[in-house]
């Protein structure tokens, strides 16, 4: 995700990004939960779902059939990605141990946060943060016909989580519909130049190096320095490298250079690794 020059790596820092990017309004929500018990539902549900394995078993189970993994282009990203290459002997040895993970997800929700037939998992009367924390693995995996036997998921083994996945996804469509005009599509070249022509998002004074944070004194780390930094899970194979701008608990923040100039990217301390040095390869753009 992209917000002028600023590059924003990993589904969990994009989403707080975006709470914070406007004030709410009526018309456009923010969807964060606003008391800490709630928003530790959040941590706690995106944890669950991203780190426990829950995606990862969810990505096994996708059936080898499906037209997208027959393109071999897209079969080698996918295995570079997860550092796994798919056979069919591994997903018969696999299959019964995913099942089983992903049921343990849909029975938990089924027997506490949708047990007491609320519509959405913090009682909203829209759709928060939480929901779309815990919903988006299961939405995907239920959509594919033959990734989950219907014989152990179904709305009948699971009324509560199916009837709440299913208003997710009308949710979703009907806020499609409301925004009515259609997102301008770009090419890579396009967008590339876009972004390196566009102003930073954040104010670099806002942007500091926390020098009493753990790392940053045990690597010696100071702004300017190069480093390298990559994901510990999926993805771990590639790596950019760049001129640290600034880190914090949260994020890490670095300029790294493309074909077309340079954009400013931050990525989340949790679940990236950080060198210094260079030891990877730059971000392409």
């Amino acid at each position: 995700m992209a917000i002028g020059r600023d590059v924003y790596l990993d589904s969990r820092l994009q989403l707080q990004k975006l709470e914070r990017l406007k004030v709410s309004s009526s018309s456009s929500p923010c969807l964060g939960a606003g008391v800490a018990d709630q928003r530790a539902i959040e941590r706690l549900l995106s944890s669950l779902m991203t780190d426990a394995g829950v995606f990862g078993w969810a990505a096994s189970l996708l059936p080898a059939d499906l037209p997208l993994l027959q393109d071999p282009v897209f079969a080698k990203d996918r295995e570079d990605y997860s550092g796994i290459r798919r056979t069919a002997e591994r997903d018969a040895r696999t299959r019964p141990t995913a099942l089983r993970e992903v049921a343990l997800v849909f029975d938990l929700l089924e027997t506490t946060l949708l047990a007491d037939d609320r519509d959405w998992i913090l009682k909203t009367p829209q759709p928060s943060l939480a929901d779309i924390e815990a919903v988006w693995p299961l939405h995907w995996l239920v959509s594919i016909p033959s990734a989950l036997p219907t014989e152990k998921f179904s709305s009948a083994v699971y009324p509560k989580v199916y009837a709440w996945i299913q208003r997710f996804d009308e949710t979703v469509r009907a806020a499609k519909k409301k925004m009515g005009q259609k997102p301008l599509v770009l090419s890579g070249e396009e967008a590339s130049r876009m972004l390196v022509g566009s102003a930073y998002h954040e104010p670099s004074s806002e942007i500091e190096v926390d020098e009493t944070d753990f790392e940053v004194r045990s690597l010696g780390l100071k702004r300017g320095d190069r480093i390298t930094v990559g994901p510990t899970d999926f993805g771990s194979s590639g790596r950019d490298e760049g001129v640290l701008v600034g880190m914090t608990a949260q994020e890490v923040v670095y300029e790294t250079r493309g074909e077309d100039g340079v954009v400013r990217v931050h990525a989340p301390r949790h679940g990236f690794r950080i060198r210094k040095g260079r030891t990877g390869v730059e971000l392409k753009l």
